[in-house]
């Protein structure tokens, strides 16, 4: 697969799992595989009704893609925490990106829809989830910069939390880059600024006992197979704490610049809170 890269440290080295490591990916792995295919067939019936009534407006399936993924977490045995309450009103999500992990911990404590690059369309069976339950996918392309502004603006104004990784990649999960700033242009077309929030969000991996404080990082060129039956086939799992700090009124910002970078330091903020 095709992602941007962030370099950072050397991975840990990859180890194939012991016989008791693949009970557990099993344990773990077959009961979330079908928990997710049930909830993609139940989001798509569900979904042959809301469309008609509601269109892209959406009440009813994305309380089904948060228990999916609640539920998931639960099978995983990853701790789970929250601090802080996801906004009400209308406007976009932004978060630092640790990796696939994010999909679950994200979506399992709000209702919102991801910004993705176009390629993970056309991962089999994850694109086809990620098409179901609305993700926005994008090209790296200047000439449909337009075109994807317009659907953003769109989403925003039906009630859609829009979820961006201003990063532009995932990382080792203990540290935040640089927002970068292209896609905060989108909350300043034909007066959107004047009527939406962004919420700044941190969330805080701390690895199993014993093991590589990166354990959940997905970054470099770490294969993602390789990478989910390490998880799956951890002997005891981690936690996870998703951060929710103040939403931010963009009329405050004169500038995607300046709004980026008031994003970014909330996030870093949360994130620095895991050292003390």
């Amino acid at each position: 697969m095709t992602r941007p890269i962030w370099m950072g440290d050397e991975p840990p080295p990859d180890s194939p799992p012991t016989l008791a490591g693949r009970g557990r990916m099993i344990l773990r792995g077959g009961p979330m595989a079908l928990l997710l295919l049930a909830g993609l067939i139940v989001h798509l019936a569900v979904r042959l009704v809301e469309r008609p009534l509601h269109g892209t407006h959406r009440p009813w399936t994305p309380a089904i893609t948060t228990v999916v993924c609640r539920l998931c977490v639960v099978i995983l045995g990853l701790r789970y925490s929250v601090r802080g309450r996801p906004m009400q009103h209308i406007g976009a999500v932004v978060a630092n990106h640790t990796g696939w992990l994010d999909i679950f911990t994200l979506n399992a404590c709000q209702q919102l829809y991801f910004v993705s690059k176009d390629e993970v369309a056309r991962w089999p069976f994850v694109g086809w989830l990620a098409r179901a339950t609305g993700t926005v996918f994008i090209r790296r392309d200047p000439r449909e910069a337009k075109a994807q502004q317009a659907i953003f603006e769109d989403r925003i104004r039906n009630g859609h939390h829009l979820l961006f990784f201003p990063e532009g990649t995932s990382t080792d999960g203990l540290q935040v880059l640089p927002f970068k700033t292209t896609l905060f242009a989108a909350f300043y077309t034909h007066g959107l600024d004047k009527v939406m929030q962004i919420q700044p969000v941190t969330v805080i991996y701390t690895a199993p006992k014993g093991e590589d404080p990166r354990f959940y990082g997905w970054w470099r060129d770490m294969a993602f197979a390789t990478h989910l039956a390490k998880v799956l086939s951890a002997p005891r799992q981690g936690a996870v704490e998703v951060v929710f700090h103040a939403p931010l009124d963009v009329s405050d910002f004169p500038s995607r610049k300046d709004l980026a970078a008031a994003c970014e330091a909330a996030v870093r903020r949360g994130m620095d809170q895991r050292s003390r």
